[in-house]
């Protein structure tokens, strides 16, 4: 080992006996079974469901309260104290209100909780497990979690349980002691894109996830989206408004992320004041806490942003001919005159004909009042404190793929033609696919952000809806056909072959092999794709190989899907699916449906993961400055 790096190892661990204590330390840690990770996609701004799904570990925390008190207390019972774990604030109001909040509930349930800590806190150590309990509770929970004589184990917690209470601590000590559980029962988190859109509040999921300690994100198109609206790029900025519009998300916008939307409301009223806006109302799945906008003016202002995005997209077509894609600028080839438009030798009538701001000769140009607003909005976006603070942060924890424990999780698709080989994607003028795509498109994601790269920037466009974009994965997004042609055959999205050919097993396993993971024991997952399990489809594919599991978070595609979303569980015993009913409230609904998809040969400990192998490394580099020491080669210090 290089002996500059030895005598910054010899700073840490000064003397024999500390790289001594540090390696069996670390070889203890290396011993325990591999903490539990959980698998989420296509989350799009549900907020509550997520939260739950947080909460209750994927039902996982109800499973583990099943089998250690299933013989002790009823159905009922578990389900009150799952409920408790939690909701506890909600739940404690409940007991009060209902008058059970005395000595003996307390007591009851303090004991409960220490059991249920116990199971899942059997995998961390103590140290870990001290981190997580906030400090002025922290010596009184080691001790009700570490008692090692059995003998009076009983007497023990009872007077320390007693003492909880008499002191007057029992309602704060049971609330934390329940999100001590809660933050336990998940070790690592992954998130396999689409953060964003549709559902009402995004921004909410994010402050859930910058608490988190150990979680990652691989970006779906609706976070590049977003990203590159953060970025300044304009016919994004319209394209995530025009979105949370659609979806009536005005808290997201306005509340959540301070967004100043009064310019597009009076541009709108102005414009389209005298417009019924019919085809432009939006859909409501959730209602407007903060922001509530008369349904008439949302669709005015739905118009309004539509029509801007779509002459920002016909520009940014004309600027980049290398993407191929100047037969999706449609809007520039309107006979608005005629209310009609000719695709494919055949006219269709559209929907709506009335635009007031389009100019027959340059039908693309911004009028001077579309340009004021669109510089005003991108302004309101640039300093959008929280807004930058939650792109950073997807940036920071975020990629186009990861590779963790031999999995390897992407949002999309790994571009593919029709006849299975790799389709390559021109970027700068060098043409790249499959992992040397991804890898130079994480660049480029980060220098839209960071950068005044121009063509960054605008990439973060095509990423969003181009048919060789491994985020979209699709022929074309049909915008101008959805909202101005309706017809079923034009507005029909063909999905890229990979999502064929990858439900092939060896398929997957070449997929595999470019990311250096072991396709004997890795897997794929993805996201992107509702399963639709009411048609008989499933998430697993490829004998295993593969997992797509975008289930339907999103109440927009439950009534598809036929659930309400999946969570991909793997701990140290199996791979498992927990198949989700639809949120109704702060009980959260039914318990989720969890099946075992595959067990691992024995049991995984840390020593088979990732983690395992830096602590495997680490030991090496303490083992060569005990050799170090004992030679003399470096002096212990002190």
């Amino acid at each position: 080992m290089n002996e500059k790096y030895l005598q910054l190892l010899a700073e840490k661990f000064p003397s024999v006996e500390s790289a001594a204590s540090e390696i069996i330390n670390l070889s203890a840690i290396r011993s325990l079974p591999k903490g539990t990770e959980y698998f989420f996609s296509d989350l799009h701004g549900e907020y509550g469901a997520f939260l739950h799904m947080l909460k209750s570990a994927s039902g996982t925390i109800k499973n583990k309260i099943d089998i250690l008190l299933g013989k002790t207390l009823s159905a009922a019972e578990r389900e009150r104290l799952a409920t408790l774990i939690y909701y506890p604030d909600h739940e404690i109001k409940r007991i009060r209100e209902r008058g059970e909040w005395n000595d003996e509930w307390q007591r009851l349930t303090i004991y409960r909780l220490v059991l249920v800590c116990e199971t899942v806190s059997a995998k961390y150590t103590r140290s870990r497990v001290r981190k997580s309990v906030p400090e002025k509770l922290r010596y009184i929970v080691d001790e009700l979690l570490n008692v090692t004589d059995d003998v009076n184990k009983d007497y023990y917690y009872d007077k320390i349980i007693g003492s909880i209470i008499e002191t007057g601590i029992a309602e704060s000590f049971i609330i934390s002691f329940c999100e001590l559980i809660q933050a336990l029962a998940v070790d690592k988190l992954h998130i396999i894109g689409d953060i964003f859109d549709r559902g009402p509040r995004p921004d909410i999921i994010l402050d859930e996830l910058l608490k988190m300690h150990d979680v990652d994100i691989q970006w779906g198109n609706h976070d590049v989206s977003w990203i590159g609206a953060a970025a300044g790029c304009r016919a994004l900025i319209a394209n995530v408004i025009r979105i949370s519009i659609k979806y009536n998300n005005f808290d997201l916008l306005e509340d959540g992320y301070g967004l100043n939307l009064r310019a597009l409301a009076v541009f709108a009223r102005e414009t389209y004041g005298a417009d019924e806006c019919t085809i432009y109302y939006p859909h409501v799945f959730d209602d407007n806490v903060y922001d509530p906008i008369d349904p008439k003016l949302a669709a005015q202002m739905h118009k309004a942003i539509a029509v801007i995005q779509l002459k920002l997209e016909a520009q940014l077509l004309v600027a980049h001919p290398e993407w191929e894609m100047e037969e999706r600028s449609l809007f520039v080839k309107a006979d608005f005159s005629n209310g009609e438009i000719e695709i494919g030798g055949k006219k269709y009538p559209l929907l709506d004909a009335n635009f007031p701001t389009v100019f027959p000769n340059d039908p693309s140009a911004l009028s001077p009042a579309e340009n004021e607003l669109m510089a005003i909005l991108e302004n309101s976006f640039l300093h959008s404190e929280k807004l930058q603070r939650h792109i950073r942060f997807l940036l920071s924890k975020g990629s186009m793929y990861n590779v963790c424990n031999g999995n390897l999780m992407f949002h999309g698709c790994i571009p593919m033609d029709e006849n299975g080989d790799l389709q390559s994607l021109e970027i700068g003028g060098v043409k790249y696919s499959g992992k040397p795509l991804l890898d130079e498109i994480n660049k480029l994601v980060n220098k839209a952000f960071f950068s005044e790269d121009n063509y960054a920037r605008d990439f973060m466009w095509y990423l969003w809806c181009g048919a060789r974009s491994p985020l979209y994965g699709k022929d074309k997004l049909a915008f101008f056909e959805q909202y101005y042609i309706g017809d079923k055959e034009l507005c029909r999205e063909r999905y890229n072959s990979y999502y064929e050919f990858s439900e092939n097993a060896e398929v997957c396993s070449d997929i595999m092999r470019q990311f250096s993971i072991d396709e004997k024991r890795g897997h794929i997952i993805n996201g992107h794709i509702p399963v639709k399990i009411k048609d008989g489809e499933s998430p697993v594919k490829a004998n295993g190989k593969l997992f797509v599991i975008d289930g339907g978070i999103s109440k927009a595609y439950q009534r598809a899907t036929g659930i309400a979303g999946y969570t991909l569980i793997y701990d140290s015993h199996s791979l498992s699916l927990a198949e989700h009913k639809p949120f109704i409230s702060e009980n959260g609904g039914e318990s989720p449906l969890i099946r075992i998809v595959e067990r691992l040969e024995r049991r995984a400990n840390i020593s088979d993961t990732d983690k395992g192998a830096e602590l495997a490394e680490q030991i090496r580099d303490l083992h060569e400055l005990l050799e170090a020491y004992r030679s003399g080669a470096v002096k212990e210090r002190g």
